[in-house]
């Protein structure tokens, strides 16, 4: 089975004009070129979105740079991590990153450490910090809210006489929350 190497290109405005990145993959020798024009903090990229179902094990995936591929460094990290998944090779132009040679699979593997420690030290944080609120009394959540005023808001509604947007604004209950308290 032959693998593949795909090149994608982005330019985040329709005015600007894909040709410098076109000419580098195409140099580079890419069987096909995934093009967009928009700009690289969507989430929903559906040329990306095609290149990466296409993917199979073996395949390359060519940039011009990293900053045309990800978002954020979070969003590359992600990124870098799926090829990795599917065994996807990685070659980014600009910053001479060849995941296809001993020193690209170095620094892939340095940054998937160090995103893999930093996701660690979130989850240690936010755990330490839950601990520390809980040990002060204070529980996540919502704060619940006062029967009476559920009550009263159950009467208004019952009553006929006020709309749902009043209710909310005389009782403080909020639309969803007298719905479901009905439906009990």
């Amino acid at each position: 089975m032959k693998n593949y190497i795909f090149g994608y290109a982005r330019v985040s405005t329709e005015s600007q004009v894909l040709d410098r990145q076109i000419d580098m993959l195409s140099k580079y020798g890419v069987d096909h070129i995934y093009c967009e024009k928009m700009t690289g903090t969507k989430r929903h990229r559906p040329e990306l979105e095609k290149m990466l179902d296409r993917l199979t094990a073996g395949d390359t995936v060519v940039i011009e740079s990293l900053s045309r591929l990800g978002r954020s460094t979070k969003d590359l990290i992600e990124l870098m991590e799926l090829f990795n998944e599917k065994q996807v090779n990685l070659v980014s132009l600009k910053e001479i990153i060849d995941t296809t040679t001993a020193a690209g699979k170095l620094l892939f593997t340095l940054i998937s450490a160090i995103s893999q420690f930093e996701r660690d030290c979130i989850v240690d944080r936010t755990k330490e910090g839950l601990a520390a609120a809980r040990a002060r009394g204070r529980t996540g959540g919502r704060p619940p809210i006062d029967a009476g005023l559920i009550e009263k808001a159950k009467r208004l509604y019952d009553s006929k006489e006020y709309t749902i947007a009043e209710i909310e604004e005389l009782t403080g209950v909020k639309r969803a929350t007298l719905y479901r308290r009905l439906k009990m």
